[in-house]
């Protein structure tokens, strides 16, 4: 897996995003990946897996309290977008994700091909 600059549409995917911090952990059976995804509410997260990229995009929900306004903002732009691109290793139409606390997990399974298998010695 490797990440990529994607091909975009005139949309808003035009538009600048943060890059969310990934990190990827690779095991016999395939990958996981844990993207943090601060601020953002599960409805305005959208996962694309189209052909062999994988698009993660937010859009960043935090409202102030009412008669509050911030002096200083560490975060200045209202979205994350990351685009990876898949490896053939990878059943990417077996992606599973969970959303739990800011945190994206993301679980891409080796596509049976790239599987390790024991082979069977036959005595003659």
């Amino acid at each position: 897996m490797s990440e990529t600059n994607a091909v975009t549409k005139p949309d808003s995917r035009d538009e600048a995003a943060l890059l969310p911090p990934v990190d990827v952990i690779e095991d016999a059976s395939g990958i996981t990946l844990y993207a943090d995804l601060a601020g953002v509410p599960r409805d305005k997260l959208h996962l694309h897996v189209e052909g062999d990229a994988l698009t993660i995009e937010g859009e960043v929900d935090l409202e102030m309290p009412e008669g509050m306004e911030s002096s200083h903002a560490e975060v200045g732009l209202p979205r994350y977008r990351r685009v990876f691109t898949l490896s053939k290793e990878l059943d990417a139409s077996k992606v599973g994700a969970e959303f739990k606390q800011g945190v994206l997990k993301l679980s891409i399974p080796k596509a049976e091909h790239a599987q390790p298998r024991k082979v069977q010695v036959n005595v003659l």
